[in-house]
């Protein structure tokens, strides 16, 4: 089976940081993630996630995003359920986050907060300024002194002559 989530948006308030009576840090948090398509009003929705994230990764949420962070979270869904003071069985569905990953700086997120604008691909990826989306990241630069010329065509600086009916797709 796979479970598997990625999500991209911004925290709706600061996370609840709490411990365990193991003294386990725990962080409770609510990310509002854009919907693809716009309704008839022709305005993006978005949907108002919630999501818990444990131990280190908790407290360093709780210390470095505030509401309104544009953050990327990687985890799984889990359903739990408990009995409410009426006796009634209550079910909560809520991401389960592994990691995180701030993606803008913080002077942008200090212009960006109490605008309530969700866009999600308008992160700034490091202190390199980049602009794009949170799968981009920084897969096309290698650390500093590190060249990756595993490839076939790897360490070659010539341009690749490759017609377009060559190409599978």
């Amino acid at each position: 089976m796979i479970n598997n989530v990625v999500l991209v948006g911004r925290m709706t308030r600061d996370a609840e940081l709490r411990y365990t009576n193991s003294n386990i840090a725990v962080a409770t948090f609510t990310l509002a993630v854009n919907r693809p398509f716009k309704n008839e009003a022709g305005e993006r929705e978005a949907d108002f996630i919630n999501a818990v994230i444990w131990r280190q990764q908790a407290e360093n949420l709780a210390n470095w995003a505030k509401k309104g962070s544009l953050i990327g979270i990687t985890g799984s869904i889990q359903t739990r359920n408990y009995e409410n003071q009426q006796g009634q069985r209550v079910y909560v569905t809520e991401v389960v986050a592994s990691n995180f990953q701030l993606l803008e700086s913080r002077n942008s997120q200090q212009s960006n907060q109490g605008q309530g604008d969700y866009q999600q691909n308008q992160g700034n990826f490091g202190n390199k300024g980049q602009q794009g989306s949170f799968f981009e990241g920084n897969t096309t630069n290698p650390a500093p002194g590190y060249t990756n010329d595993n490839g076939p065509f790897g360490g070659s600086s010539n341009p690749l002559d490759i017609s377009d009916d060559d190409l599978p797709f």
